[in-house]
């Protein structure tokens, strides 16, 4: 069966990594594992109907959800089209619930987001099918664990504003935070983090990196001790999900499909903390409890170990992806463009 999926020009744009971009592209190769043949296409500005009007009645198309939301174009194309959407962040645009309501399927990266979802669009068939991640090896840490890791691009809504709060409560101890993710999608606002920080004595322990490669981001995570994740919005969590990867702990905003991807170890042990969104002081009490306690950073580095062996691969969210699309086109065999 051909799949045509859909995905945003800017897909492969260093500048600008996303967790979307990153799920896009490991599903692409999965399906292919699979034996999928995948057709891509990029979708600009204005080049959405273009690319829809060009697709055989009856094909089988995967879409972003950037795309979706952005335009009803979809609902009437869902007609002749067997069309699945992939929703990375429910909420991203005025046409979604419209969309979501039309098209065969919706395949989301969480079960709160499923269930964001049915609270709209109750008829909607939702299918969860979560970011896998690459197991590495286990980060050995240091013994006063104050090597802190945020990840994501400084935005208001990734919580730096928080963040800095949080820190401002700890500067008495001794920590170092860097902060990996795109500088340039609110630069008003990376200046504001910057002189806030300044101002607050921080200047010197938080440093925002900018983007990185998965390669370059791995290492970084190598010679860190603690995921911080401050979000004032999260479908997931991939950022806590690959901490966890490699032994990872995290302190996260309870929101979201954060304590989803933070998850528990078998014995029930939470390898972190859930704080509430938007509560630096809150933030700063967990990172105090992690910085002043080795006793709890024992406890959350094994928990984190014991998170670690209950995630899943790419293959598995490729999988789940796969089931949906035989769902929709239930024993038919595609070849050329069809």
């Amino acid at each position: 069966m051909t799949v045509h999926i859909l995905v945003p020009d800017g897909v492969d744009d260093p500048r600008r990594p996303s967790g979307g971009n990153v799920y896009d592209r490991r599903l692409r190769a999965g399906l292919t594992v699979l034996g999928r043949e995948v057709r891509e296409h990029r979708i600009g500005a204005a080049t959405l109907d273009a690319v829809l009007a060009g697709l055989p009645d009856r094909a089988v198309v995967l879409v972003d959800g950037l795309i979706a939301s952005t335009t009803d174009v979809l609902v009437a194309d869902s007609r002749r089209l067997r069309v699945a959407v992939l929703l990375h962040m429910p909420g991203s645009g005025p046409a979604e619930p419209a969309v979501l309501d039309a098209v065969a399927a919706v395949v989301t990266t969480s079960a709160w987001s499923r269930a964001w979802v049915l609270d709209r669009v109750p008829g909607a068939s939702v299918q969860v099918a979560r970011p896998g991640v690459d197991l590495g090896p286990t980060v050995a840490g240091t013994a006063g664990g104050t090597h802190l890791l945020c990840v994501g691009p400084v935005t208001p809504a990734k919580g730096y504003d928080d963040l800095l709060g949080a820190l401002a409560e700890v500067r008495d101890l001794d920590w170092h935070c860097r902060c990996v993710g795109a500088l340039d999608l609110a630069p008003s606002y990376v200046e504001s983090v910057r002189a806030r920080a300044g101002r607050l004595g921080l200047g010197d322990r938080l440093e925002l990196l900018g983007p990185m490669s998965p390669a370059r981001l791995d290492d970084v995570r190598t010679a860190s001790d603690l995921v911080v994740a401050p979000s004032h919005r999260e479908s997931y969590g991939m950022a806590l999900a690959e901490g966890l990867a490699r032994g990872l702990p995290a302190i996260a905003t309870d929101v979201g499909g954060h304590p989803e991807a933070l998850g528990r170890a078998d014995d029930g042990t939470l390898p972190g903390a859930l704080v509430p969104v938007g509560d630096p002081v809150g933030l700063g009490q967990a990172l105090r409890a992690w910085l002043c306690d080795a006793d709890r950073r024992a406890r959350w580095r094994a928990a984190a170990l014991g998170r670690r062996t209950g995630l899943e691969g790419w293959t598995a969210t490729a999988a789940a992806v796969d089931g949906v699309l035989n769902r929709i086109a239930p024993g038919v065999v595609l070849t050329g463009d069809g």
